[in-house]
């Protein structure tokens, strides 16, 4: 069993860099205030941006700081889109999550498993 030290997310980043982070334009700064800075964005359609980066190949988060798999975090973590704050690591709430598992294995990273998570309550912000 893994030691529990932090969030394990802080030492992951690997949906960072593995998808692409497609959003609604009202989500950035110019339609909501304190919304995801327009300068780190990209227009996909007339309706959604995404943010820069994502669309690369390999892609990588222009927010995401840091080294995968050893210790990174996010720059807008307060202002971070919804397609982030609704992703759901593996095992988070008690349930797999295959997403997170092939971004991970992408990075040569293991699968997370329930014993990743501390206690509820007691859970640090995520990359």
């Amino acid at each position: 069993m893994p030691e529990i030290k932090a969030n394990i997310c802080c030492e992951c980043g690997a949906c960072c860099a593995y998808f692409r982070a497609s959003i609604y334009w009202g989500e950035t700064d110019e339609a909501t205030p304190g919304g995801i800075p327009m300068e780190m964005c990209e227009k996909l359609n007339d309706f959604f941006v995404f943010i820069k980066g994502t669309n690369d190949v390999p892609p990588r988060c222009s927010a995401l700081m840091g080294f995968i798999g050893k210790s990174v975090h996010c720059s807008i973590y307060d202002k971070r889109a919804s397609v982030c704050r609704e992703f759901t690591p593996s095992w988070e709430n008690g349930e797999p999550n295959p997403r997170c598992d092939k971004a991970r294995a992408a990075h040569g990273l293991e699968p997370l498993t329930p014993s990743h998570w501390p206690k509820p309550g007691n859970f640090p912000k995520a990359a």
